[in-house]
């Protein structure tokens, strides 16, 4: 079983922003795979289902980003999940341009929060990661109104794409491991 938790901030208010960007490509790939995200338990939204014969537990942890080692810790726990071979994380990364995503087997949290915290409440940095690029903040901006802020247009066209892309690397990171799917989609 794998546990493929993608990172973001619960409540309106957060929907559809940068930051959330993990929380949008798990919705779609709950879409993609016909798997319904509802059951809230271990501080998390979570869905059951398969991908290609996988099974699967798709996580939006409700802790908030900052958080987020909580609920995935709690998860991982119950559901007794080897920390670094059945746990897949999907999140922003301010330093990727738009639309851009990398592949990795493990790593450090490179400044992001929520990566922070599951480091910490895993007690390792050896599970598996996706990274969306959102962009940098403009020149003079605020990083956290960056984050928290919205797509423009444009952006949000190429994002669309992306969490196709997304799904597409998580299908292959399950069917042909890891190193295939950073050669294929880095």
């Amino acid at each position: 079983m794998y546990l493929i938790a993608g990172l973001g901030n619960p409540t309106r208010e957060y929907e559809n922003t940068r930051h959330n960007i993990g929380f949008m490509c798990v919705d779609t790939i709950a879409k993609e795979h016909e798997i319904r995200i509802c059951e809230n338990k271990h501080k998390a939204l979570i869905g059951k289902g398969y991908i290609n014969g996988n099974k699967v537990l798709l996580v939006k942890p409700l802790t908030y980003m900052n958080n987020s080692g909580e609920a995935i810790r709690e998860i991982a726990d119950y559901y007794k999940l080897d920390y670094e071979k059945d746990v897949i994380i999907i999140y922003d990364d301010i330093d990727l341009d738009v639309g851009r995503i990398r592949v990795r087997p493990k790593g450090s949290a490179g400044g992001h929060n929520g990566i922070k915290s599951i480091i910490a409440h895993l007690n390792t940095q050896n599970f598996a990661r996706i990274r969306v690029g959102v962009g940098g903040k403009p020149e003079g901006g605020d990083l956290i109104n960056h984050v928290l802020g919205h797509f423009n247009n444009e952006d949000g066209k190429v994002i669309e794409e992306t969490r196709g892309r997304v799904v597409k690397a998580l299908e292959c990171i399950l069917s042909d491991g890891v190193d295939t799917a950073m050669n294929r989609f880095n």
